[in-house]
């Protein structure tokens, strides 16, 4: 929880759940908001042992790209959201007694649908929501480092796809009537197992839990 709490886009979450404090919905049914920027995916992430490797296991770094949302207004305070990214790189560490080790890196998509509620609060510089719905991540380009395979010989490495819930706060800040400034919280539920083919170590094994904390802050245009 301290990690979490250091991040530096902890304001920006702030923001948006104070937009749930205000006091009828800044949008219409029909309504279509789109929403983009800079786009951070931040794992809180926890594995298994490497197996057959005692004591070890991994870490994901975080990694940015470019994000982007539609959603449909169903109702004045309903809606549905597709979000979508360039791809995300990551790299991949071991911990343990694999700590130090730089294992490769993969690139990632995670499409995400959720069903939206956005409160009528009587004010029109503010419309804050709540979402919650389904993740599907997929991965690929998955690189091995040279250190690691400077240890264990010549590797590849695969990661499996995942599904997972997704939840969602945000709020869109009002510049005009049809532009805003977007900042977006969502929580991935992503699992996947790893699975690395070494020359001179066999197979490597280990599962991994990233269930990242994904932040969007960007701008919006409703049309």
């Amino acid at each position: 929880m301290n990690r979490i709490m250091k991040r530096p886009w902890a304001a920006a979450a702030a923001m948006s759940m104070l937009g749930l404090c205000g006091t009828a919905s800044a949008y219409e049914a029909g309504d279509v908001l789109l929403r983009a920027g800079p786009t951070w995916v931040l794992p809180n992430d926890d594995s298994s042992a490497v197996k057959p490797i005692p004591g070890s296991g991994v870490e994901v770094d975080d990694g940015i790209s470019l994000g982007f949302s539609v959603t449909y207004l169903i109702t004045p305070q309903i809606g549905v959201q597709l979000l979508a990214a360039l791809p995300f790189e990551h790299d991949i560490k071991g911990k343990g007694s694999l700590g130090g080790v730089d294992i490769g890196s993969v690139k990632h998509l995670p499409p995400t649908v959720t069903l939206q509620w956005y409160p009528a609060l009587g004010v029109d510089w503010v419309q804050p929501y709540v979402g919650a719905g389904l993740n599907y991540t997929t991965f690929f380009d998955e690189d091995a480092d040279g250190e690691l395979e400077a240890i264990v010989g010549k590797t590849k490495i695969s990661l499996d796809d995942s599904w997972g819930y997704a939840l969602e706060l945000g709020a869109d800040w009002r510049v005009s009537d049809r532009w805003f400034v977007n900042t977006s919280l969502w929580y991935l539920d992503i699992a996947t197992d790893a699975t690395l083919k070494t020359a001179g170590a066999g197979t490597l094994k280990t599962d991994v839990d990233i269930d990242p904390l994904v932040l969007m802050v960007g701008v919006g245009m409703r049309f």
